[in-house]
């Protein structure tokens, strides 16, 4: 059993108390203006469900990589992950700090209480070196040309009725040998105000998220999914600002785009839902963040007897917002043509509490960096339809890009 000990509420983070540590992941819950973090390994766990004759319940941290479809489904990568995240990995943390907006909760291992409340003194602190940590030279791994061949064979196969939509991707990568991905998450984090953002380091591999998007959350037996499909960029005057959002509240194009996305989660979570639990609670709803309007919907569904809510994720994944419609046909297709393995962009990271709370997000909006290879990498998608123009859809891509670079400048 771990020990819990109350603190102040932090009034700052400062990330780079976090670098002795080889893992650690961080979550927030934007909704309820809480997060949680994990810091330490423990023990590595295969899954975050609980296991018969487990004892009491405790967190599992982790992340599930895009690569893990090949574990769902019968399909292959044609390329390899650069990156190196393996499909899933979940842990139990050595600490465990959960922040609910008004109270930080520590939770320790027996014997851990003092190295606990020494990491609290370093962590929660203004940070000791605010200078930037900008990345610059990012180039984009796949020609403007080759991207609008690439959606002229996907739509292709819209137009004869193979699939309805498809998320296709491209990456932005640079070189930055010595650079500091504590002090860039600072930077993220604090400019973004992603709802969902997270940190997650495992080993030399780091995962800087600043999404706007939940992949599920559970509370018991209730989930709650929330599929975005939609994009418009944030303008300083008001009235240009309240147009973008309204033109993409009225968008047919991308309405369609997102009703196709909440039915696959729709279908998806009705394989592990009681009969009739599952409900449309939002429909194309409108969410906006420092850089971009998004357009979200919400799905609840109640879990079956029986059910574990890891079921749930997995039933699920990929998620549909990031893959198509069939979901199926459409990662063969992303399989085949993109430029990219995707590793742990379309994936989720998130954590289970011993509550029988879970939350999990998607991982779009993410600085990728190895700190042996220098490599950083962002990778950003948009959703081709029949009412698509691919012109439109690339520079879709350039706007989610920047608005992580330029809050890392």
């Amino acid at each position: 059993m771990r020990t819990t000990l109350e603190f102040d509420a932090p009034a700052a983070i400062d990330w780079g108390a976090l670098e002795p540590y080889d893992t650690f992941l961080f979550r927030r819950i934007g909704d309820r203006g809480s997060w949680v973090l994990g810091v330490g390994v423990h023990r590595v766990v295969e899954t975050p469900a609980r296991m018969a004759g487990e004892g009491p319940s405790d967190w599992r941290f982790g992340v599930v990589s895009y690569a893990y479809r090949t574990r769902l489904e019968p399909l292959r990568s044609r390329l390899p992950d650069e990156l190196g995240y393996p499909p899933a990995f979940w842990f139990v943390p050595e600490f465990v700090f959960a922040y609910d907006g008004r109270t930080l909760l520590g939770h320790a291992l027996p014997g851990g209480e003092g190295a606990m409340r020494s990491l609290v003194l370093s962590l929660f602190r203004e940070p000791t070196d605010g200078s930037p940590a900008s990345l610059h030279g990012w180039r984009t791994r796949t020609s403007k040309q080759r991207y609008l061949t690439q959606c002229e064979r996907l739509m292709e196969h819209i137009h004869r009725g193979d699939i309805y939509e498809v998320n296709l991707c491209i990456t932005r990568e640079t070189t930055a040998f010595g650079w500091d991905p504590c002090k860039g998450f600072q930077q993220l984090y604090a400019h973004t105000d992603a709802p969902y953002a997270g940190f997650f380091r495992l080993g030399e591999r780091y995962a800087l998220c600043a999404s706007p998007e939940r992949f599920l959350s559970v509370d018991g037996r209730d989930l709650i999914a929330q599929p975005m499909k939609g994009t418009r960029p944030r303008y300083a005057d008001p009235g240009m600002d309240a147009q973008a959002a309204e033109e993409l509240r009225t968008d047919a194009k991308e309405r369609a785009e997102n009703i196709m996305a909440l039915d696959v989660m729709r279908h998806d979570l009705a394989k592990v839902a009681s009969s009739r639990s599952v409900h449309v609670k939002e429909l194309c709803g409108i969410r906006s963040v420092p850089r971009v309007h998004q357009m979200i919907s919400t799905v609840t569904a109640r879990l079956a007897d029986e059910v574990d809510p890891y079921e749930a994720v997995l039933a699920a994944f990929p998620m549909a917002s990031m893959t198509g419609a069939p979901k199926f046909r459409a990662m063969q297709l992303i399989d085949e043509v993109e430029d990219q393995n995707r590793g742990l962009y379309s994936g989720t990271m998130g954590y289970f509490a011993p509550d029988g709370t879970a939350d999990l997000n998607v991982v779009i909006r993410t600085v990728f960096y190895n700190v042996r290879s220098g490599k950083a990498s962002i990778v950003t998608g948009s959703a081709l339809t029949a009412m698509c123009d691919p012109e439109q859809e690339w520079s879709e891509c350039a706007l989610k890009a920047n608005s992580v670079i330029e809050a890392l400048q």
